[in-house]
C-alpha cells in the first residue's frame, strides 16, 4: 500500500476519469465514485465529530465505523469485490438497540441542535442519508452487495440516536434535552393535557 500513496498527484485525472481498484478508469461523474465520494465525505464528518470530546464508548464506536467505511469505500473502489461483512450491520444493530434504550420516548420531532457535537452528529446523519441514496442509486445500475446498503441505513438511525446521547451527555456544560420542534399540535397538547 505504501508504494501506492507516495505519489499523490498523478495527473492522470486532468482528462475527468479516475482509476479504480481494479485498474479499471471510468468518469469522475459516474455513480459508483459519487457513491465512493459521498461515503468518503461521511468519514470525514465522523473525523471532525471526533475532534470534540465524546464518551469513551461512543469514541471507540465511531473509531470502529470510521474503518468500517473506510472498507465500505474500498469495497466501492473494486467492483464486485466485499470488504463490508453482515457483522458490521449486526454491530451497528446492537450499538442502536443499547444506546437507544437509554433515552426518553420521543414526544415529537427534534431539530438538529443542541451540544456542539450533538449538531455533528446531525450532520453525518445527514450525509450518510446521503450517501445511502447515492448507493440505492448505484445498485439501480450495477451490482451492489446487501450489506453496505444496509449498513448505511443503520448508521444514519445510530447517528440520531448519538446526537440524543451526546445532548445529554454534558461533557461541555450544555448538555440537557433534545431541541424540540415547536409544532402547532404539541403547543396544543400542552396548553390543553384532557385534549
Amino acid at each position: 500500500m505504501s508504494k501506492r500513496l507516495t505519489q499523490i498527484a498523478t495527473r492522470t485525472g486532468d482528462d475527468g476519469s479516475t482509476g479504480l481498484g481494479d485498474g479499471s478508469r471510468v468518469p469522475k461523474h459516474a455513480l459508483r465514485v459519487h457513491a465512493m465520494g459521498e461515503v468518503d465525505e461521511l468519514n470525514s464528518t465522523l473525523g471532525v465529530l471526533l475532534a470534540e470530546p465524546l464518551p469513551a464508548d461512543v469514541r471507540e464506536l465511531l473509531v470502529t465505523v470510521q474503518h468500517e467505511l473506510f472498507n465500505l469505500g474500498g469495497e466501492l473502489s473494486i467492483p464486485g469485490y466485499e470488504l463490508l461483512k453482515a457483522e458490521a450491520v449486526a454491530r451497528l444493530d446492537r450499538a442502536l438497540a443499547e444506546h437507544n434504550a437509554q433515552l426518553p420516548r420521543l414526544a415529537e420531532f427534534i431539530l438538529p441542535a443542541g451540544t456542539r457535537s450533538a449538531a455533528l452528529a446531525h450532520v453525518s446523519r445527514t450525509v450518510a442519508r446521503r450517501a445511502e441514496r447515492a448507493l440505492v442509486a448505484l445498485a439501480a445500475q450495477e451490482a451492489v452487495h446487501e450489506a453496505p446498503r444496509q449498513y448505511l441505513n443503520r448508521l444514519s438511525d445510530l447517528l440520531f440516536v448519538l446526537a440524543r446521547v451526546l445532548n445529554r451527555a454534558n461533557l461541555d456544560g450544555l448538555g440537557g434535552d433534545d431541541v424540540y420542534w415547536r409544532s402547532e399540535r404539541l403547543a396544543r397538547a400542552q396548553a390543553d393535557p384532557d385534549d
